[in-house]
């Protein structure tokens, strides 16, 4: 779960879990930097029922020092399968061979690195153009 590491933090704030997982949801699915962040908590403390201002400012203490983890976590938990680690590419002309035919033809060469459960693998692709 994207918040297990939130409990002290519930429990320390004694705000309903329902309500901190909602505003985190809110602030991490908005990757909010420091100032969409502070206006978002400012409205939720002008809310009838919404947070107090210290909640506020624990709220913001806590994503600032978490966000760069929580973000990591929501991409981890998005992939589905391989993810693209590198790409590169050339285009080589063949300048020598036995058959005149051969010469000047142009080929594309793709590498890519892909990496699965923290394996990565390496694929050429070589493309006659």
């Amino acid at each position: 779960m994207l918040f297990e590491n939130c409990t002290y933090f519930i429990k320390e704030c004694g705000i309903a879990d329902c309500k901190i997982v909602i505003l985190f949801q809110s602030i991490a699915s908005a990757d909010m930097d420091s100032n969409q962040l502070e206006a978002f908590l400012t409205a939720q403390t002008k809310k009838p029922g919404g947070i107090t201002t210290d909640h506020a400012i624990v709220i913001a203490k806590f994503w600032k020092n978490q966000r760069a983890k929580i973000h990591e976590s929501l991409i981890n938990q998005s992939k589905w399968e391989n993810s693209l680690k590198n790409i590169s590419w050339r285009v080589d002309l063949k300048t020598q061979s036995r058959h005149i035919d051969q010469m000047n033809s142009p080929v594309a060469i793709v590498e890519m690195e892909l990496e699965k459960n923290g394996q990565v693998r390496t694929f050429y692709l070589i493309l006659p153009m």
